[in-house]
């Protein structure tokens, strides 16, 4: 079998607009880390509500769950309409509706609301970085390919770690002048400055230079029949279909490690009274994955480019199984950050490699309907990853079972799913 060999390549041609695209995606998800920072202050951290695993779950699923109501329409956005103005403007309505909520939160309103405005929040959120992923092929080439979704996804990833830092020191800062919803509502309005930052630098970008070209606009717009039409295309490219579900899974997995590690934080390593103690814990614990988010991006080109891209995702789906089977009988606070490093470490060598893989299988026509359901998958993934830990997890978060159920779904997936049978390199292309 023809095998090409992609190496590692850190180096982009000249006159690429490459930096602008990152910068646009960067400061978008800076402003998520501030954003979501607040609100696990406002609704995990806060001293006045209890957080049980039931109550983690459903601030995961209110975070999680509107794209499975925005995918059916996001792919004929991104496919129909000029993607670098759908940035552009999604930008600046979040940043509107970042307003919106640091009222209801100010107010200490906890209700229907506020529950609303951040799935609007969240909704808008996945539309943007889908379209930011579906353009990326359009300004660099097949070679840069791995590289640049490295630099741009775990940038992005580091970008949430580092917003997510900011707040939690913006809000003991603001603390110490108010109150603590008071100071929520001051940080989320720190936030929507980074979205509206991430709209201006959007027009560093020409209207067509992320895509879609004028000959590759559908004729119809057909809402929920574009979610099938991304799947119908993933069924003549069905390592990449593989690849997307196995990103799937490993996300969900990750969703279920991290619930645990909020609840051993929040409830376990630190006093259930001292709520602020668990927050600094479980920061820690995010800003230690982070570091590992950005090694997985970085060490990826160059093992893409010696194994390939599909043997180094099976390897990383089970790579991280020997710690999770150690910290399962071994529940101890340094244990979860370091198992945190690993696991997200692997899960961004999936992650990266995986969107490499569906770049290139896949015409940009019909992209933006593949990432709107790659998103839906994914996210999909991560609710019911949410809801199993939900079920299994104590308040405590010391769980046996959990550790052991994603070691075994991993293993599954890298020993079924991913067998080498059925996902395997197709042409010379890959």
């Amino acid at each position: 079998m023809l095998r090409i060999r992609i190496t590692a390549n850190w180096r982009f041609r000249p006159g690429t607009k490459l930096p602008h695209l990152l910068t646009v995606r960067w400061l978008g998800q800076i402003g998520d880390g501030i954003f979501q920072s607040a609100l696990a202050s406002f609704v995990l951290f806060s001293p006045e509500r209890q957080t049980s695993a039931v109550s983690a779950a459903t601030a995961f699923a209110v975070i999680l769950l509107p794209y499975s109501i925005v995918g059916p329409y996001a792919g004929v956005f991104l496919d129909r309409f000029s993607r670098q103005r759908i940035v552009g403007f999604a930008n600046l309505i979040r940043g509107g509706d970042l307003v919106l909520i640091a009222i209801l939160i100010k107010a200490g309103d906890t209700g229907v609301p506020l529950t609303l405005l951040v799935l609007v929040a969240f909704g808008i959120n996945r539309l943007i970085l889908s379209g930011l992923s579906a353009g990326l092929p359009l300004i660099v080439n097949k070679v840069e390919l791995i590289s640049a979704n490295a630099l741009a996804v775990t940038g992005g990833s580091i970008g949430v770690v580092i917003g997510g830092g900011i707040g939690i020191g913006v809000k003991k800062l603001f603390d110490s002048h108010g109150k603590s919803d008071l100071s929520d509502a001051k940080v989320i309005l720190i936030a929507m400055t980074c979205y509206l930052l991430s709209a201006l630098f959007t027009r560093r970008l020409s209207r067509t230079e992320i895509g879609p070209a004028p000959h590759e606009i559908p004729n119809e717009i057909k809402g929920l029949r574009e979610l099938s039409e991304g799947l119908r295309i993933l069924r003549n490219h069905p390592d990449a279909l593989r690849g997307i579900f196995s990103t799937a899974i490993q996300r969900g997995g990750l969703t279920a490690a991290t619930l645990m590690g909020l609840l051993l934080e929040r409830n376990t390593f630190n006093p259930p009274s001292n709520p602020d103690a668990g927050l600094a814990g479980f920061a820690y614990a995010l800003g230690v994955a982070g570091v590992g988010f950005g090694v997985g991006s970085f060490i990826t080109p160059y093992f893409v480019g010696y194994m390939g891209r599909h043997r180094w995702i099976r390897l990383m789906m089970v790579a991280p199984a020997p710690l999770l089977l150690f910290f399962a009988f071994l529940q101890q606070e340094w244990l979860l950050i370091t198992t945190a490093f690993f696991l997200a470490a692997c899960g961004q060598a999936v992650k990266v490699t995986n969107d490499a893989l569906v770049q290139s299988q896949i015409a940009d026509e019909f992209r933006g309907r593949v990432f709107a359901f790659y998103d839906v998958a994914v996210n999909g993934a991560i609710v019911l990853g949410a809801v199993i830990a939900a079920v299994i997890l104590p308040t405590s978060g010391k769980s046996v079972e959990l550790s052991l159920l994603t070691i075994v779904i991993f293993g599954a997936t890298s020993l079924i799913l991913l067998r080498r049978s059925k996902f395997f390199v197709a042409g010379p292309s890959q």
